[in-house]
């Protein structure tokens, strides 16, 4: 048996599970909740009120009494678009380690989706079955709103659309907009990011089912029962009456149906005009609201990583199924990309007694091998550079800010010259993420090198690490002279990181050497 506490301080609330691994389940055993609304000011303001940071470290210290009472050594606390808004993210997570003794880390956009969408994997195994079927996952916090775009068990993408909750409330007093008018406004505001987003996404997808994630309305909507899928399952009719009827009562009156304090009744009327929407612009017609919560994604995302639980669901499969996706947006080759990916992760794989390098590292090499060329979309003369900042523009379900930042400078990287980046690369990046840098462009250089015409000429490529060598061995019964040449010019910088000598030998397919 193992424990484990998640944390989360977000924009609305400060929470934390503690979790029990057994048996190759994850169950929860202690559920802590504080209320506190630190999101507004840090969007206002761009930093937390003293009294606010005296409410912080207090609920944290007593979190860290329970974490002792239940014998927990091990935490991770997770910060979010709250903590993404205030001007100096550093001191404040400083100041919290030294007053509480827990250590918070900030999660990118993507980071934090990618654990509310594990979070959901972890309430149910109803999950698998929905996204079986064109499904649209919607999260819907302070900072903005996330649709993932399932179909076939496959993410087909995801995409932030820019109306978090706080920015909506700041735009509509900005508006004066009262109660009477408030979601004429709110459809006037997300219309337009709304229509963009079901033309440039939503074509072709047929989106049957709604998987809905936040922190105000779904603690209502999860309470509904009787649908045989089990609770929090509406359909399109029954949540379009819901909404319906909130309109001819006043907050008081809704307070009392929600059971919710008065003063949480806008961002909870806010979220559910929002969720009223996607579902008529995707033309949903079954809703589920799981009750999933980041510290459910934070406990399982443990639980995984440490092969405590059995995994229904495979998200790495997630971030290459998107990667795809984004290569195809940019006119990639999925041929050419799917050799150079097998290519260099046969060089990855056959060097590992040199390069050290881990899982998360060959992951960020397939996803480099696969947006290798995205930039040529705008020019095929700077093709590295634009190349990089299509990827750092471009939301990647799953990595954090830095390891998208590998990725865009291995992409980068493997069309342009390395020692001219290099003072830049320094700047920008600590030691340790240079290395990888550098590791995984001299990998990525050798296999763009073997498949420089882009003709796939290789049946079978047989990696293997001798000595000082790596020897390549490819079968083929066509000319590979071009090959040899070019690769020979891109394995300079490969000799140079790894002290090893490339050797490529040419087998044909019918057995002459």
């Amino acid at each position: 048996m193992k424990l484990f506490a998640a944390i989360e301080v977000g924009s609305f609330v400060l929470s934390m599970k503690i979790f029990e691994y057994q048996d190759g389940k994850m169950r929860e055993i202690e559920s802590l909740r504080h209320s506190m609304d630190m999101g507004t000011e840090a969007h206002a303001l761009g930093r937390v009120r003293d009294e606010h940071m005296d409410e912080i470290f207090h609920v944290l210290r007593e979190y860290q009494e329970i974490m002792k009472s239940y014998k927990v050594t091990e935490y991770t606390a997770y910060g979010t678009s709250a903590l993404r808004e205030i001007s100096n993210t550093l001191l404040f997570c400083d100041q919290v380690e030294q007053r509480t003794g827990i250590k918070i880390q900030v999660l990118s956009n993507t980071e934090q989706r990618y654990l509310n969408y594990k979070a959901i994997a972890a309430k149910s195994e109803t999950f698998q079955r929905i996204i079986e079927q064109g499904t649209a996952i919607v999260d819907i916090c302070g900072g903005g709103l996330q649709i993932s775009l399932f179909d076939k068990d496959t993410l087909v993408c995801t995409q932030q659309l820019r109306l978090g909750l706080l920015r909506l409330q700041d735009q509509l007093q900005r508006l004066r907009a009262d109660e009477q008018n408030v979601e004429s406004r709110v459809l006037e505001l997300a219309n337009p990011q709304f229509s963009v987003f079901k033309r440039l996404y939503l074509k072709g997808q047929n989106i049957t089912n709604v998987i809905m994630v936040d922190e105000h309305i779904s603690h209502y909507l999860m309470k509904k029962t009787g649908h045989e899928y089990g609770p929090g399952f509406w359909n399109s009719e029954e949540f379009g009456g819901l909404m319906n009827r909130f309109r001819s009562m006043n907050k008081m009156e809704i307070s009392r149906l929600l059971q919710e304090p008065e003063d949480r009744i806008d961002t909870m009327l806010l979220s559910g005009m929002l969720l009223k929407q996607v579902m008529e612009v995707t033309g949903a017609q079954l809703l589920w609201v799981p009750g999933a919560e980041l510290c459910d994604g934070i406990g399982y995302d443990y639980g995984e990583n440490h092969k405590l639980i059995v995994k229904y669901h495979d998200f790495e499969k997630d971030i290459i199924a998107s990667v795809y996706n984004i290569s195809k947006r940019y006119m990639g080759s999925r041929k050419r990309s799917e050799t150079l990916e097998r290519l260099a992760l046969a060089i990855f794989d056959s060097v590992k007694k040199v390069h050290g390098l881990g899982k998360r590292e060959r992951l960020l090499l397939r996803i480099s091998a696969l947006l290798h060329d995205c930039g040529k979309y705008i020019s095929i003369t700077t093709m590295g550079e634009c190349s990089y900042s299509i990827i750092m523009a471009t939301e990647i379900i799953g990595l954090s800010r830095l390891e998208q930042e590998m990725v865009a400078y291995i992409v980068r990287l493997n069309h342009d010259d390395f020692e001219e980046a290099e003072d830049e690369l320094r700047r920008r990046v600590d030691y340790q993420t240079y290395l990888i840098i550098a590791k995984l462009t001299a990998i990525l250089r050798v296999a763009n090198g073997l498949d420089r015409s882009h003709k796939q000429k290789f049946d079978v490529v047989k990696c293997q690490l001798k000595d000082d060598k790596l020897i390549i061995s490819v079968e083929t019964e066509q000319d590979i002279s071009l090959e040899k040449g070019l690769v020979t010019e891109r394995t300079a910088f490969f000799e140079y990181v790894f002290n090893v000598n490339v050797v490529i030998r040419q087998r044909k397919t019918h057995g002459d050497a």
